[in-house]
Protein backbone atom coordinates (compact mmCIF):
# COMPACT_ATOMS: atom_id res chain seq x y z
CA UNK A 1 0.00 0.00 0.00
CA UNK A 2 1.47 3.32 -1.07
CA UNK A 3 0.07 6.52 0.43
CA UNK A 4 1.87 9.83 0.64
CA UNK A 5 1.15 13.47 1.39
CA UNK A 6 1.87 16.37 -0.95
CA UNK A 7 0.91 20.00 -0.99
CA UNK A 8 -1.86 20.57 -3.49
CA UNK A 9 0.07 23.53 -4.90
CA UNK A 10 2.88 21.26 -6.13
CA UNK A 11 2.50 20.15 -9.75
CA UNK A 12 1.01 16.68 -10.22
CA UNK A 13 3.50 13.86 -10.76
CA UNK A 14 2.96 10.68 -12.78
CA UNK A 15 3.38 8.46 -9.69
CA UNK A 16 0.73 10.32 -7.63
CA UNK A 17 -1.88 7.70 -8.42
CA UNK A 18 -5.32 8.72 -7.12
CA UNK A 19 -5.14 12.32 -5.93
CA UNK A 20 -7.39 12.89 -2.90
CA UNK A 21 -7.93 16.41 -1.56
CA UNK A 22 -8.24 16.13 2.22
CA UNK A 23 -9.02 19.80 2.97
CA UNK A 24 -12.57 20.97 3.70
CA UNK A 25 -12.04 24.23 1.77
CA UNK A 26 -10.84 24.49 -1.81
CA UNK A 27 -7.23 25.80 -1.92
CA UNK A 28 -6.99 29.52 -2.57
CA UNK A 29 -5.81 30.63 -5.98
CA UNK A 30 -5.78 27.13 -7.49
CA UNK A 31 -7.92 26.15 -10.45
CA UNK A 32 -9.58 22.76 -10.51
CA UNK A 33 -7.73 21.92 -13.73
CA UNK A 34 -4.34 22.71 -12.19
CA UNK A 35 -5.09 20.73 -9.02
CA UNK A 36 -6.08 17.55 -10.89
CA UNK A 37 -8.00 16.23 -7.90
CA UNK A 38 -9.63 12.82 -8.39
CA UNK A 39 -11.62 12.73 -5.15
CA UNK A 40 -12.63 15.30 -2.52
CA UNK A 41 -14.24 13.52 0.45
CA UNK A 42 -15.19 16.52 2.59
CA UNK A 43 -16.63 14.33 5.38
CA UNK A 44 -13.11 12.92 5.89
CA UNK A 45 -11.74 16.34 6.77
CA UNK A 46 -11.64 17.94 10.23
CA UNK A 47 -14.81 19.77 11.23
CA UNK A 48 -14.88 23.52 10.81
CA UNK A 49 -14.88 23.91 14.59
CA UNK A 50 -11.82 21.68 15.07
CA UNK A 51 -9.97 23.32 12.21
CA UNK A 52 -10.59 26.80 13.61
CA UNK A 53 -9.63 25.69 17.14
CA UNK A 54 -6.32 24.25 15.93
CA UNK A 55 -5.43 27.21 13.70
CA UNK A 56 -6.17 29.61 16.55
CA UNK A 57 -3.29 27.98 18.43
CA UNK A 58 -5.46 26.90 21.34
CA UNK A 59 -4.06 23.39 21.63
CA UNK A 60 -1.17 21.12 20.78
CA UNK A 61 -0.85 19.04 17.64
CA UNK A 62 -1.23 15.90 19.76
CA UNK A 63 -4.55 17.14 21.17
CA UNK A 64 -5.72 18.12 17.69
CA UNK A 65 -4.79 14.66 16.36
CA UNK A 66 -6.75 12.97 19.15
CA UNK A 67 -9.82 15.10 18.54
CA UNK A 68 -9.60 14.52 14.80
CA UNK A 69 -9.30 10.76 15.27
CA UNK A 70 -12.47 10.90 17.38
CA UNK A 71 -14.24 12.71 14.53
CA UNK A 72 -13.09 9.99 12.14
CA UNK A 73 -15.08 7.47 14.18
CA UNK A 74 -18.31 8.97 12.82
CA UNK A 75 -19.94 6.54 10.35
CA UNK A 76 -19.56 8.66 7.20
CA UNK A 77 -15.92 9.55 7.94
CA UNK A 78 -15.06 5.94 8.84
CA UNK A 79 -16.63 4.76 5.57
CA UNK A 80 -14.58 7.28 3.59
CA UNK A 81 -11.39 6.28 5.41
CA UNK A 82 -12.09 2.65 4.45
CA UNK A 83 -12.65 3.80 0.86
CA UNK A 84 -9.23 5.47 0.76
CA UNK A 85 -7.72 2.27 2.22
CA UNK A 86 -9.34 0.33 -0.63
CA UNK A 87 -7.93 2.77 -3.18
CA UNK A 88 -4.47 2.40 -1.65
CA UNK A 89 -4.72 -1.38 -1.79
CA UNK A 90 -5.16 -1.06 -5.57
CA UNK A 91 -2.39 1.47 -6.23
CA UNK A 92 -0.71 4.70 -5.15
CA UNK A 93 -2.75 7.38 -3.37
CA UNK A 94 -1.63 10.94 -2.75
CA UNK A 95 -3.31 12.92 0.01
CA UNK A 96 -3.38 16.57 -1.03
CA UNK A 97 -3.47 19.45 1.41
CA UNK A 98 -2.85 23.17 1.33
CA UNK A 99 -1.35 23.05 4.84
CA UNK A 100 2.01 24.81 5.01
CA UNK A 101 3.33 22.06 7.32
CA UNK A 102 1.69 18.84 6.16
CA UNK A 103 3.61 16.84 8.78
CA UNK A 104 1.76 18.79 11.51
CA UNK A 105 -1.66 18.65 9.89
CA UNK A 106 -4.70 16.44 9.61
CA UNK A 107 -3.14 14.85 6.52
CA UNK A 108 -0.42 13.33 8.71
CA UNK A 109 -3.10 11.88 10.99
CA UNK A 110 -4.81 10.32 7.97
CA UNK A 111 -1.51 8.97 6.66
CA UNK A 112 -0.84 7.29 10.01
CA UNK A 113 -4.34 5.80 10.11
CA UNK A 114 -3.94 4.45 6.59
CA UNK A 115 -0.78 2.52 7.44
CA UNK A 116 -1.21 -1.25 7.51
CA UNK A 117 -2.26 -2.41 10.95
CA UNK A 118 -3.67 0.97 12.04
CA UNK A 119 -7.14 0.81 13.63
Amino acid sequence: MSVRIRRVYEPPEPDDGVRVLVDRLWPRGLSKDAARVDEWPKALTPSTELRRWYHAGEGSYEEFAGRYEAELDAPEAAELLDHVRELAAKGPVTLLTSAKSPEQSHAAVLLRLLEPGAR
